[in-house]
Order: structure tokens, then sequence, then C-alpha cells
């Protein structure tokens, strides 16, 4: 059974930064597209970005020049570094990656103070 296991979330003011794991079992990552989402309250889940088995990237237009996600195949974990933060960007950040079956994480919270 895959694992995806998120970290790093926490309470942060606004311009500040952050950086999220999300470290995978079973699965070789690098293999795969993984993408980060997140949940703010009251909202539905959205897209934040993506790193395919080439390493492109993709992001959202909300994280574009803020966010960078990356990996290290060693420790076969993808990140996601968080720059400039804002209290827009408060919320769950999961992990997910689409096999046969959706994978997530349990999420990992992250709050953004003004």
């Amino acid at each position: 059974q895959v694992q995806l296991s998120e970290s790093g979330g926490g309470l942060v003011q606004s311009g500040e930064s952050l950086q999220l794991s999300c470290r995978a079992s079973i699965i070789t990552i690098n293999l795969y597209t993984m993408e980060w989402f997140r949940q703010a309250p009251g909202k539905q889940r959205e897209f934040v970005g993506r790193i395919n088995d080439r390493a492109d990237r993709e992001y959202s237009d909300s994280v574009k020049g803020r966010f960078t996600i990356s990996r290290d195949n060693a420790a076969n974990t993808m990140y996601l570094q968080m720059n400039n933060l804002k209290p827009d960007d408060t919320g769950v950040y999961y992990c997910h990656i689409r096999l046969a079956n959706d994978y997530w994480g349990p999420g990992t919270p992250v709050l953004v103070s003004s």
C-alpha cells in the first residue's frame, strides 16, 4: 500500500517562508508525477503544483513565482518551498499521486497570519 506523509506545516506571519515535505513509501517518486494540493477552511481542495518524472514542474497561478517544488530521490521525498506567504495560502496541504488509485497523505496545516 502506497503511503504518503506530509510534514513541515505551521504558523507563520505574512511574508515568511515554510518548506513542506512529502515522504513516500513503496513507490520510487522520480518515476511518477506527484502533486501538491491545499484546502482552505470552507473551500474545495485546489491544485498547487506538480512535478513529473522528467522533473518538469507546473504551478497554479496563485503560487507561481513564490512556491517551488523539488524532490530528493535518495530520500524519496518531495518538497514544497513556500516563500512570501500570504494569508490566502492558509490551509491544509496534501501531497497526491495517481496510480491505479488515488493516494493522498493526511495533510499538514499551514496558517499564515497577517
